[in-house]
């Protein structure tokens, strides 16, 4: 637990400029893709996001963390992230869409991130030993938001990697004492079944076997069993 949140300090005092930067730069691109969307928004945004995530594998995971177990592992796993966006924009499959079906929703994750540290300072963390808004994690919950926004055709593999990574991810918080994890872990519940909702039951013919409302019921259950682990695995954190 200790070198876990020594590198995180580490990490926070030696790139709080750069940090400051990143956040200015996603906060201008997604005003410009909301208010005056273009194809040329659309790619800076996703070039944005490639060398954000780049970011996370060499700068978070492979500098300034080396010292954990895990730190390849997490480095592959972000750069094979940033490849998958890097096809998405020669394809330009992910068309940045905009839609207003779930736009309170979308809007609360993309500024989550902004409180990441205040989450931190509220349990008893003290700068630099805080979760920032440029982390795995609440990078994370802004693509989550930003794909929910703009949710009309979306990249399901990055989708489901970055779910499957959030929810495995709760181990961490029982054993590293970092329960700002969560909030990615409660926001991948809903978002999971809107975009597989929104994305194929809405689109599946009314004589697929099984039926649409099988399907639907499916769905919910998962999300709902996903749902109780949660529940239990908060329990555990904040009454051990």
């Amino acid at each position: 637990m200790k070198i876990f949140w020594d590198t995180i300090a580490t990490y926070n005092s030696c790139t709080w400029p750069v940090q400051a930067i990143i956040i200015i730069i996603a906060i201008a691109l997604t005003a410009l893709l909301i208010n005056r969307p273009s194809h040329a928004i659309r790619i800076a945004m996703k070039v944005f996001i490639i060398a954000v995530y780049l970011w996370i594998a060499i700068g978070y995971y492979a500098v300034f963390c080396a010292e954990r177990n895990y730190t390849r592992v997490m480095t592959i796993f972000w750069i094979v992230l940033a490849v998958a966006w890097v096809w998405d924009a020669i394809t330009d499959y992910t068309t940045f869409e905009h839609s207003t079906h779930h736009r309170v929703l979308a809007y609360s994750l993309l500024m989550l991130p902004l409180f990441y540290p205040l989450i931190s300072l509220l349990r008893g963390m003290s700068i630099p030993f805080v979760a920032s808004p440029v982390m795995p994690s609440s990078v994370a919950t802004f693509t989550i938001g930003l794909l929910l926004l703009f949710h009309r055709r979306v990249n399901f593999f990055i989708v489901l990697l970055l779910c499957h990574w959030s929810l495995i991810g709760l181990t961490k918080t029982y054993y590293f004492n970092i329960p700002e994890d969560f909030v990615l872990a409660v926001v991948c519940i809903p978002a999971i079944y809107i975009f597989f909702h929104d994305n194929f039951l809405s689109n599946a013919s009314a004589t697929s076997k099984p039926s649409i409302r099988v399907l639907n019921a499916m769905l919910i259950t998962g999300c709902s069993v996903i749902g109780i682990f949660l529940l239990a695995s908060i329990l555990i954190v904040f009454m051990k």
